[in-house]
């Protein structure tokens, strides 16, 4: 058997529990192929996503409404306030625990998101990452007040180019993170969270993956979607957010992609236009890394979301996995 779960002679010997992974970038379409899949097969829904395990992170999140839950809800929704971390470790121990309640109920655990390294932590497990060490840390910020953190984040790209990619180059706390992992360990960041545990996952898997083959029906996809946040009151969700006084836009929750950019509008440092313009470039670098990183994926099996006969293939798919 692939790593994967893909079907071949060995199929038969592997008595792992069944689940499903469908992954893909933002505004492909994930979330209502999981609902219509949920329609046609003995599937539960378990959303992978790191800014809808927030609480309030609602309309720039694009969390599914009320409608779409009541019809078909989604475990680890809703699970840490803003103010608190949440880890791909913390994840994989609420993942693996209601993959285990699904089964229990005699069905198949689908997980569905666009977090990759959640997915990766997930079926592979994380390698341990050493303690803070304060003086690096002290010497990092200070290199940054003299040269700015773009300057360290060109560093990071040297050392560490995947980190580099889904790190932004002022994120302080994420690109002093990966220096200080560096130095500390003489390895790179990425190959480190992603290591594994070497322990065999419980679960045979099969991985869809949703890939555009047209990027720019994806890009006119964010952009509709977009708007359609801001007409939802996208922004007011962000100034209940900021009216609570304890939240800050360096918390892992708020920043989130959209979120950054509209606390920044809402300090005064952007126009409405600025705002959209920015807000929209950021989700289209998000689903660039997503695709890069779901092209890695070699033994997931690629979908385009744009053909006319998606839900189909993805049937057949799951007719044959199941």
């Amino acid at each position: 058997m692939r790593p994967g779960g893909h079907y071949n002679g060995d199929m038969a010997a592997d008595a792992r529990p069944l689940a499903v992974f469908l992954m893909g970038p933002t505004a492909s379409g994930k979330t209502a192929l999981a609902c219509a899949l949920r329609e046609r097969f003995a599937v539960e829904l378990v959303s992978v996503d790191s800014a809808l395990v927030y609480r309030g992170l609602d309309i720039g999140a694009a969390r599914p409404d009320a409608a779409i839950l009541a019809r078909h809800p989604h475990e680890l929704l809703d699970l840490r306030d803003p103010s608190e971390p949440y880890s791909a470790a913390d994840f994989r121990i609420d993942a693996l625990a209601a993959m285990a309640r699904i089964h229990e109920r005699g069905r198949v655990p689908l997980l569905v998101g666009g977090t990759g390294l959640y997915f990766r932590a997930l079926q592979r497990g994380l390698s341990a990452l050493p303690d803070a060490a304060p003086a690096i840390r002290a010497r990092l910020s200070a290199e940054a007040a003299t040269a700015g953190w773009p300057a360290l984040h060109d560093r990071l790209a040297a050392l560490d180019p995947v980190a580099a990619e889904r790190i932004g180059p002022n994120d302080a706390q994420r690109l002093q993170r990966a220096l200080e992992v560096i130095e500390l360990t003489g390895r790179p960041l990425s190959g480190q969270q992603t290591g594994g545990s070497g322990e065999r996952f419980p679960w045979r898997v099969l991985k869809l993956a949703l890939q555009p083959a047209d990027r720019g029906e994806l890009h006119a996809r964010i952009a509709q979607r977009f708007d359609a946040m801001l007409a939802a009151g996208f922004l007011d969700e962000v100034r209940a957010l900021r009216g609570r006084g304890d939240l800050h836009p360096d918390l892992p929750a708020l920043r989130a992609v959209g979120y950054r950019q509209a606390w920044e509008h809402l300090d005064g440092a952007t126009d409405a236009a600025t705002f959209r313009d920015k807000a929209i470039f950021a989700t289209r670098q998000l689903a660039k890394r997503q695709i890069t990183w779901l092209r890695a994926e070699l033994d997931a099996r690629p979908i385009d979301p744009d053909r006319a006969d998606l839900l189909d293939r993805t049937c057949a798919a799951l007719d044959l996995f199941l």
